[in-house]
């Protein structure tokens, strides 16, 4: 049976019969489709599409409706409601979202909807602060809140899942992705709630300087002039700048936003500071920003692999570049293994993390390629923390090394 229903009722595991609208705003090739993995479904929503028709005989069915919203068939219409604007008002601040713990594949399903929802917030939010608008703290904190949620149910995924970014969503998925780090960092640090909370607001803000640098530049795929590089690094002092114009801003997220490009040898920007000299708070965004950015694809490089990506920051660290007990808190946090870090087995086998909520050394894996005989395997997934297998982690592998084509699906797929 078709039915055509309201794009906030479609689930996974839904087949789209068609989309409703332009097939300029269709994000898929094709207007009838499955809707198998989490970036299928954040990719949907996140479109300019208010309907669509699903056909029931091939995919899931409409669950049932709160608030007497119902999905009708091909002999009616559904009545959809209007559709929220891009900058429509946020949740109330006084709402509490679900903080039990799920499974990873739960998660990443609710962090895909959260994802859209945060790029859209943060758009809006940034461009206020660039038209000289009050910060909406009314608006803002919920969707702090939000985030934090989704990093209490499951500290993984978000993260995890914000690290697939397209080139011209960075710089707001960039506040989203170091939004949720923060907040998991604090709480690893053993902070207060309150400043748990802050920390968040100060990494959803981190980055507004960037409104002020003009796309190309920001975009620019080859090597960056002096010059350029110089009006680059001027965007942490104009992000402070418009903050303080705002208002209603904590100091703590105008100490981020200024100071998260220093490093504690002093070799950072704007004015060069080094050690004591920075606070407990700016040395935690600069972690969580250079990690997002560097597991992040740009148009001047590739995203490196989360497990290198920690190898390489370690590296940074020996050399006085970054805290090095913040960097150990953050670690713990994110997993030795992050969620899609490719590793070799001892068996000689390639596997891709896919779950490291439970086992930060014995995370859940899944096996694919076998280097002894140089071919792809069927999929299986083992858990290394399971009492019964011999199998285990050998070592990190770099993904650049091995042409094994996109490694995502691996781990996104439910």
């Amino acid at each position: 049976m078709l039915k055509k229903i309201a794009i906030d009722q479609v689930t996974l595991g839904m087949h789209v019969h068609a989309v409703c609208g332009s097939w300029f705003d269709n994000p898929f090739w094709s207007n009838s489709f499955s809707l198998q993995t989490p970036l299928d479904l954040a990719r949907l929503q996140g479109a300019r599409i208010r309907q669509v028709w699903i056909d029931t005989t091939r995919g899931a069915d409409v669950k049932a409706q709160q608030g007497g919203q119902a999905a009708m068939d091909a002999g009616g219409v559904a009545d959809a409601g209007a559709q929220p604007s891009s900058c429509a008002p946020a949740p109330e601040p006084q709402q509490r979202w679900c903080t039990e713990q799920t499974s990873t594949a739960e998660e990443l399903t609710r962090a895909a909807r959260i994802i859209e929802h945060s790029k859209r917030e943060v758009a809006c939010m940034f461009a206020d602060i660039r038209m000289g608008r009050m910060v909406d703290m009314a608006r803002t904190t919920p969707l702090v809140e939000e985030i934090s949620a989704s990093v209490t149910r499951n500290a993984g995924a978000l993260v995890s899942l914000v690290r697939l970014k397209r080139a011209d969503d960075y710089t707001y998925l960039h506040s989203v992705a170091v939004c949720a780090m923060m907040i998991a960092l604090a709480r690893q640090l053993g902070l207060e709630e309150e400043e748990v909370r802050q920390c968040g607001m100060a990494g959803l803000l981190h980055d507004v300087g960037k409104m002020t640098v003009p796309a190309p530049l920001l975009n620019k795929p080859g090597k960056l002039t002096d010059a350029e590089f110089a009006d680059i690094k001027m965007h942490p002092a104009n992000g402070h700048r418009l903050l303080c114009e705002s208002g209603n801003v904590p100091a703590l997220a105008l100490d981020v936003c200024l100071h998260h490009h220093e490093r504690i040898d002093g070799t950072g920007y704007p004015h060069g500071l080094r050690g004591e000299q920075l606070s407990l708070h700016a040395r935690m965004g600069a972690i969580c920003d250079i990690y997002d950015a560097i597991t992040s694809t740009r148009p001047y490089k590739a995203a490196w692999g989360p497990g290198i990506a920690l190898r390489r920051m370690a590296e940074w660290t020996r050399s006085g570049h970054l805290d090095a007990q913040v960097f150990a808190a953050f670690v713990k946090c994110m997993g030795i293994y992050p969620m899609g870090t490719l590793v070799r087995l001892r068996s000689d086998r390639l596997a891709v993390v896919t779950d490291n909520s439970h086992s930060l050394l014995a995370p859940v894996v899944r096996v694919f390629f076998s280097i002894r005989h140089n071919v792809h395997m069927t999929p299986v997934t083992i858990d290394l923390a399971h009492a019964g297998t011999d199998e285990g982690i050998a070592c990190h592998e770099d993904p650049d090394t091995w042409d094994l084509g996109d490694l995502t699906h691996f781990w996104t797929t439910t």
